[in-house]
């Protein structure tokens, strides 16, 4: 039964487990045999599509009229559905398309290409290569990459050794995997297939993995130690592996012979891969299943969307609707304009003074709630302006007054604020204009207009905001840019909810913004250049783009963040941005990533535009907005 069969997580076919098989002329007993008997349930097999002992050079001669392929039994002895959901094809593991010896290459190119058209005949969703005998792979990387070009709707998955750095053979396989890949172009259909060994390299090293097409996590039972009552479990190290593949969707196969415990003499060997299906779904069972919340965002994981843009257009219902659900937001801004009431107004004062407060883009009314709920909380009198543009949303902040019986305390405008002359100075400026890189809503450019009808000694919320830059793997990003055919979409930025990711070296600040900005001629213009070091046990690896976060000072000491390392608890309401590069850039330990990044404008918009000049040079993306810009 697939692990993922239970409350709390998302039903997806991704939370399978598979065994590794034989070759067996007869299909039907194997599959049987290995997922509806006691030897074990398993989802699907891995298994040999063709004979292992076939080389089609040893069959020359033989009129090719009646030459029948040995394959592992014909179309019928399986039904079409568990083709395709009970079977992946294991390509013949003697192929070795890049030989010295021509006869090899030549038997290995034909096999190849007649198992992968047999296993396209049968409609298999997926077919495992055999691991590159050597780090030179180029014929075979061709000859795949010609099949690919033909078979769009079934995976190829690459099998690669997961090796330990300190193991005999030094030699990186990620760098097998990535010239493998970089051959064939990034081609999407075309993922990994992990080999987990009993020595596993560092956790740096294994993070690079998670941002690349892992597919399948073959873990041999040679990992697994039998106890005294003959029941094998896994290593801290290996346990935490696991985990992790379940979370990003990564099928687990087991692969080899039972290994049992020798002082135990009653084991039933019929029986002894089931033991191993049962640990991994006590320990799938282990993972904490996913919130409400997180399950609904399921669906936006690795998903691509443009930042929405609120100056430029008005944002509709569900948009509203999606950034009012977030609670920790609104209370943490409560939190912040009562620390601002309590200080602009001492106690003595409480029941005289009344607090002038300006809400700036005031939407459908969250923060006017907020900013009254704090009056309230703290004792302070509060006269309200709500200051918003779009007048959909004007029309629900007139039905909230009435509704809430606000008359008299809130004041609504219906104007965009850089051009409202507003009766009297704000004591406190309260706003949410910030987006998923802090100021890439423009709420410098708003607050810049706004803040004439702030007092000198008043009070901006948020006080200042700073975004934050980290270089990224991300397969699965890169792959669905690339797929949509535009360099254009390699020069613009995305909110997304990142998940298939590795985040290679810790984030850095970049351009900071504080309000309010009494300047005379204030200057959103930035840029700054950044220098990230990979860290030494990490490895080489592949560089798609850049992450972008932010953090915010609201007052004094209340701050929200999506900074990774600062992030707000249970916070939802934004996701990180997405900076692509057109061409992915191959980084290392001792070489240095030095990135630059500008915030430009003009009398119409504001654009970003960022570029490599370290390990190589890359073009400047988005010159002069030329494909994303944010319109003033």
């Amino acid at each position: 039964m697939p692990f993922a069969e239970r409350e709390g997580w998302e039903k997806s076919d991704s939370k399978f487990c598979g065994v590794e098989t034989d070759f067996s002329d007869d299909f039907r007993s194997l599959l049987s045999f290995n997922c509806n008997t006691d030897h074990g349930r398993f989802d699907f097999v891995l298994a040999p599509l063709m004979n292992p002992s076939y080389r089609p050079s040893l069959v020359e001669g033989i009129n090719s009229e009646t030459q029948v392929l040995p394959f592992a039994g014909s179309d019928l002895v399986l039904a079409p559905l568990e083709w395709r959901c009970r079977v992946t094809g294991k390509i013949s593991s003697w192929i070795d398309l890049d030989s010295e010896d021509e006869t090899l290459r030549l038997d290995s190119e034909t096999t190849l290409k007649q198992e992968i058209a047999w296993a396209k005949h049968l409609s298999l969703r997926s077919c495992l290569l055999p691991t590159p005998k050597t780090t030179s792979c180029a014929n075979y990387a061709r000859c795949v990459n010609q099949i690919l070009k033909g078979y769009t709707e079934m995976e190829l998955w690459l099998r690669i050794p997961l090796m330990d750095s300190d193991s005999e053979d030094p030699k990186d396989s990620w760098e097998l995997w990535n010239s493998f890949r970089l051959l064939c172009d990034h081609d999407s259909s075309l993922s990994v297939a992990l080999d987990v060994q009993n020595m596993l390299p560092s956790e740096n090293a294994l993070g690079r993995w998670f941002g690349e097409s892992v597919k399948a996590a073959i873990i041999s039972t040679q990992c697994f130690l039998p106890t005294t009552q003959w029941y094998p479990y896994l290593l801290k190290n290996h346990q935490k592996l696991i985990t992790r593949f379940f979370h990003h969707d990564v099928q687990v196969i087991v692969s080899g012979k039972p290994v049992f415990n020798l002082q135990k003499d009653s084991v039933n060997v019929t029986e002894g891969m089931q033991a191993y299906l049962d640990y991994l779904s006590n320990l799938f069972c282990k993972i904490e299943p996913l919130s409400a919340q997180e399950l609904k965002e399921v669906i936006h994981r690795d998903r691509l969307h443009t930042p929405l843009q609120p100056l430029k257009e008005n944002l509709e219902a569900h948009s509203y609707e999606m950034i009012e659900r977030d609670s920790v937001k609104y209370t943490q801004y409560q939190r912040a304009i009562a620390k601002a009431l309590e200080e602009r107004v001492p106690n003595e004062k409480a029941s005289e003074l009344t607090t002038v407060l300006m809400v700036v883009g005031a939407g459908r009314g969250a923060l006017v709630r907020a900013s009254l709920q704090a009056a309230k909380d703290t004792g302070r009198k509060l006269k309200v302006y709500a200051v918003e543009k779009n007048p959909y949303a004007v029309v629900t902040l007139h039905y909230m007054v009435k509704k809430r019986g606000w008359e008299g305390i809130v004041t609504i405008i219906s104007c965009d604020m850089r051009f409202w002359s507003a009766p009297e100075k704000a004591d406190i400026l309260v706003s949410e204009l910030l987006g998923s890189f802090g100021d890439n809503e423009l709420s410098p450019e708003c607050l810049d207009g706004a803040q004439r009808f702030l007092k000198l000694d008043g009070i901006s919320i948020p006080s200042s905001y700073t975004s934050f830059i980290q270089p990224i793997t991300t397969s699965k990003l890169y792959n669905t840019v690339k797929s949509i055919n535009s360099l254009s979409h390699f020069s613009t930025a995305y909110s997304v909810k990142l998940h298939s990711v590795a985040r290679l070296a810790p984030s850095q600040p970049l351009f900071t913004f504080k309000h309010p900005e009494f300047s005379r001629k204030p200057n959103n213009k930035r840029y700054k250049n950044l220098r990230f070091n990979l860290p030494s046990d990490t490895g080489s690896a592949l560089v798609h783009g850049f992450a972008g976060y932010f953090e915010t000072v609201l007052y004094g000491d209340v701050h929200l963040s999506i900074e990774p390392t600062t992030a707000t608890p249970n916070m939802f309401g934004w996701y990180p941005i997405f900076f692509p590069l057109m061409k992915p850039v191959e980084v290392h330990p001792k070489s240095p990533i030095e990135a630059h990044f500008w915030r430009c404008n003009d009398s119409t918009k504001v654009w970003y535009e960022w570029s490599l000049s370290l390990p190589t040079l890359s073009p400047i993306h988005n010159p002069n907005g030329s494909s994303y810009s944010m319109g003033l």
